[in-house]
């Protein structure tokens, strides 16, 4: 493992209004890891997920990745710097057919060879998004347009992939099936970052994480641990 992050976050504070939301959060991700941010409703997940993408400047603290504090710079930079994210509920192109969203994904890129190779290469992962190519996102099942929404951002052959509540409004099979591709995409060579409320789920792919309790790191360990640890298991995990 790289001894550097690939994303740290240091210190952050933000506030909406006067309402101080993230306090202090620190969070570190390696190249090469599965690593997830658990907590309940407004526990300040979300946040935390902007703040990495941009979308909300912090206060105070800072954001590095690769090596770069881009806490000042623009969504946009981030993405091109190599940050992808699948957010929540999805938000494909309704319209646009499967591989009109596929090609979205890939719009920063100028290298038609790489861009051919990695569709193929994401097809053979979601076999059903071949049968579907020509059909309008809109028209996919909930299960079908995540898997639509994680090959989109693929297709910019990120650095590090950002997934927002990949779990929600799907049915258990689903989720199941769901977090078995996330991992095989990491085995792959991407590194992801999981916002999730299912802490077992998101646990049992993971190899580090963390858990966020109204704005702070309350917990922060290897997966393993953290679905051993008693005040987990009686606060999150249902036993």
């Amino acid at each position: 493992m790289n001894q550097h992050p690939l994303l740290r976050l240091t210190n952050i504070n933000t506030y909406y209004g006067s309402i101080h939301i993230l306090q202090d959060v620190n969070i570190e991700v390696f190249e090469g890891e599965i690593v997830c941010l658990l907590g309940g409703n407004a526990s300040g997940k979300s946040t935390t997920l902007k703040t990495i993408l941009g979308l909300v400047k912090p206060v105070s603290g800072a954001v590095e990745f690769r090596g770069e504090a881009v806490h000042e710079r623009s969504t946009s930079y981030r993405v091109e710097r190599g940050l992808a994210v699948v957010p929540e509920n999805r938000r494909i192109f309704g319209a646009m057919t499967v591989m009109e969203n596929l090609l979205m994904g890939a719009y920063l890129r100028s290298d038609p060879d790489g861009i051919r190779e990695d569709l193929d290469r994401l097809l053979v992962l979601f076999p059903r998004l071949k049968e579907r190519l020509k059909q309008a996102g809109g028209t996919l099942s909930g299960g079908e347009q995540q898997m639509l929404a994680m090959a989109r951002a693929l297709m910019s052959r990120p650095k590090l992939l950002l997934m927002d509540e990949p779990s929600m409004g799907l049915a258990p099979l689903l989720v199941e099936q769901n977090f078995q591709i996330i991992q095989e995409i990491n085995r792959q060579g991407t590194t992801i970052f999981v916002v999730e409320q299912n802490a077992n789920m998101a646990l049992s792919i993971a190899h580090r994480g963390y858990v966020l309790q109204t704005g702070r790191i309350v917990l922060a360990d290897r997966a393993g641990n953290l679905l051993n640890n008693e005040l987990m298991r009686k606060a999150y995990l249902g036993r």
